[in-house]
């Protein structure tokens, strides 16, 4: 799923959402490459990494809330800020409680980095939700930044914070903004991930619920994808370009992924549909040109692909990939 660069010195990685569905994937894929990872995460342990990379994985507890940055960051070089508290419908409920966690906690972890003088960090922002309306697309990252749900706003105030401690004291900053992934180790419990809810649905005989006509078109990246790009992001040398798009550059409408599952499976599923919501944008599609050029990265996976090693992986009941 793509190289690793060679930094010429050993890494220590803290990953903040360690035990989620990017973060897991990321530190055995980091491990698996020979650098040292905590995660860190309120988590209760839920499941085992491989016995290979467990060795170089160690686990810490915390919460945004009350976080100690300085304890936290002291000992590592690169920190994955993938921790984010909401979701949109969650944030769209309590907008300013959004703001008072999320980005309260994005500030203290990059005050921590600055008063021990060094650091990097990797943060997960959200291309499917920053742009919001756009008129054409792919997307590139210098669009201006429009989102319509409080999730996206939150996402844009942490951003901004983190080009500012970037630009005012030196801390190597990059954000990745992702498209919508999907793969083994997912929750769809909270209603994170279209293909993967889908299919949970589909293998549990549930009804697959549509908003809106199935036309609303998203750019679908397989996880085993997104956590190579993310990896190398991290492990990258410093450049003046710090913001990117992550994903596979295609849309693909609801009603097509529909498609392809029932052509997967061989069987028609049962959808109801209901009236659109107003938190969803008709159309993202990212630019990933940028990354490509910038990291020697390009996703792998065809949703085809991803979609059948998904359904293999849900009925095996995995926690990471298969593909990793």
């Amino acid at each position: 799923m793509g190289e690793f660069y060679q930094t010429g010195q050993a890494q220590r990685h803290l990953i903040l959402g360690g035990d989620g569905f990017i973060g897991r994937h990321v530190a055995l894929l980091l491990a698996r490459k020979g650098f040292s990872v905590t995660i860190a995460t309120r988590l209760p342990q839920t499941f085992a990494f491989p016995d290979a990379e467990a060795s170089r994985i160690s686990r810490k507890s915390f919460e945004l809330a009350s976080a100690d940055w300085d304890e936290l960051v002291k000992d590592v070089d690169v920190v994955h800020h993938y921790a984010w508290s909401s979701i949109p419908a969650s944030a769209n409920a309590n907008p300013a409680g959004d703001l008072l966690l999320n980005v309260s906690a994005t500030i203290g972890l990059l005050d921590a980095l600055r008063r021990k003088g060094q650091g990097r960090v990797v943060f997960t922002s959200s291309g499917g939700t920053v742009y919001g309306k756009v008129n054409r697309t792919p997307i590139d990252e210098d669009v201006v930044l429009r989102p319509i749900t409080a999730y996206g706003a939150g996402k844009v105030s942490a951003e901004i914070y983190l080009s500012l401690f970037r630009s005012m004291h030196g801390i190597d900053c990059r954000v990745a903004r992702i498209s919508n992934p999907y793969g083994a180790g997912q929750n769809v419990e909270r209603g994170l991930g279209v293909i993967t809810t889908f299919l949970h649905r589909s293998l549990t005989g549930e009804d697959i619920i549509i908003w809106g006509d199935g036309n609303v078109t998203r750019d679908f990246i397989h996880i085993a994808d997104l956590a190579a790009c993310l990896a190398n992001l991290a492990v990258a040398p410093p450049s003046d370009q710090f913001i990117f798009n992550v994903g596979t550059g295609l849309g693909v409408s609801l009603n097509q992924a529909l498609d392809e599952i029932e052509k997967i499976l061989g069987r028609q599923l049962t959808v109801r549909r209901s009236p659109s919501r107003l938190i969803d944008v008709p159309v993202n599609v990212l630019a990933i040109d940028r990354v490509c050029r910038a990291l020697g990265w390009e996703p792998q996976v065809s949703l085809s692909a991803g979609i059948d090693n998904t359904i293999r992986d849900l009925k095996a009941g995995c926690a990471f990939s298969s593909l990793i």
